[in-house]
């Protein structure tokens, strides 16, 4: 076992700690990390991906328990973003065709987020028992599955920040809410990258041990330990290193 493994691992496990407090999945964070290692390029997609599902099946459990998946709110933008997600994972786009507008919207969405944080709970209070619409979810579920594909991410990093400034829910709904869409959009963005010949490292089994100690210390938080105002500054930061990824590959 190699050096580089063991600090994907360490790494590995402080990006789903740090993500899955805020009901993500933290793909963008393992490719960032994948990238400083210098893993090879076809194996990124399909691993960050895998990480995704466990990470994305473990918070979706618990925030389920919770009480904060509300499912009538989840179906519209699953429905769009499924097929989309599957069928963009087989494109091959060149990087700079879209990683400095992405970067842009997610440093955009990180400051509105950090200045939302002060007023969270009232946010929150405003947000409390309201039903998604079901049109607005069906363009928006079809577009971040096209760029969950696309980036090899499983969207989470662009619904929530949707879903707090249109005041669809509160945080911890919007988290629950979250990782349901970011664990389906993962395992169709995985069978989409599988059909075109992309594999799976050797290492895999130690990395999703990595992460799922992660996944359970980070919902954890995310559902007890952290109050809402501690969630959107988690949230403003895993988008600072989401755009950060996009801008420095």
């Amino acid at each position: 076992m190699t050096p580089d493994v063991l600090w994907l691992a360490i790494l590995f496990l402080l990006v789903a700690t740090l993500y899955s407090s805020v009901g993500h999945a933290g793909a963008s964070g393992y490719l960032a990390a994948m990238a400083l290692i210098g893993l090879a390029p076809e194996q990124m997609r399909p691993t960050a991906l895998a990480l995704n599902l466990l990470v994305g099946g473990i918070g979706l459990f618990r925030f389920w328990r919770g009480g904060f998946v509300r499912w009538r709110n989840i179906l519209p933008f699953v429905l769009a973003s499924a097929p989309a997600a599957f069928f963009a994972a087989q494109i091959k786009l060149p990087k700079d065709s879209y990683s400095m507008l992405l970067a842009g919207v997610l440093l955009v969405a990180a400051v509105g987020v950090f200045r939302s944080a002060g007023r969270a709970e009232t946010d929150d209070a405003r947000a409390q028992g309201r039903r998604v619409p079901w049109i607005a979810a069906l363009l928006a579920g079809g577009a971040i599955g096209t760029l969950s594909g696309l980036t090899g991410t499983g969207g989470a990093i662009f619904l929530t920040p949707l879903l707090l400034f249109a005041h669809w829910m509160p945080t911890r709904e919007a988290s629950g809410t979250s990782v349901a869409f970011v664990w389906i959009n993962s395992l169709t963005a995985l069978a989409g990258l599988l059909q075109s010949e992309q594999t799976l490292p050797t290492m895999l089994p130690l990395w999703l041990g990595a992460v799922a100690v992660g996944a359970l210390i980070g919902t954890q938080l995310g559902l007890k330990w952290l109050p809402v105002r501690g969630l959107r500054h988690a949230l403003g930061v895993v988008l600072l290193i989401a755009a950060g990824k996009l801008l420095l590959g």
